[in-house]
């Protein structure tokens, strides 16, 4: 595995974490982007979602905050469970499929997925591997 490149915390309110994080441990500034994921699947059903993200690059690593908008995704299911904080580390991979197989062999099965010519994102099931959620992205 690379080393990760993102932290990323699940947030409910997107301007209330932007000023925490920035006034407590002066990240940012972030940028702000909606993102909207149609056809993704998640446990095993297909549907849509829409993010709200906030991106602030500390050295190496990209800090994300996301908000749900809309659409059901490993982030709605931390924050139901967990509350806001720290829900995925992830990782730049050049081959996912290839990283998928290989989990897979260890029983660990992705419980997001989302495909597009550009980009493939996975959230791998964490019950085994800690229980921060890893995120594998490949760009094309």
């Amino acid at each position: 595995m690379p080393p990760p490149d993102q932290i990323g915390l699940v947030v409910k309110d997107m301007d209330a974490a932007m000023n925490f994080y920035s006034s407590t441990f002066g990240w940012g500034p972030f940028q702000i982007h909606e993102a909207r994921l149609d056809g993704c699947i998640h446990r095993g059903k297909r549907g849509n979602c829409r993010l709200k993200i906030g991106i602030a690059r500390q050295g190496p690593i990209d800090i994300e905050l996301i908000q749900v908008l809309e659409g059901e995704t490993p982030h709605t299911e931390f924050l139901r469970e967990k509350g806001e904080g720290l829900q995925h580390l992830r990782f730049s991979v050049p081959d996912i499929k290839g990283m998928l197989a290989d989990f897979a062999k260890q029983g660990i099965e992705p419980i997001f997925y989302y495909d597009t010519p550009k980009v493939t994102i996975a959230y791998l099931n964490s019950d085994k591997i800690g229980g921060v959620m890893i995120e594998l992205m490949e760009l094309r």
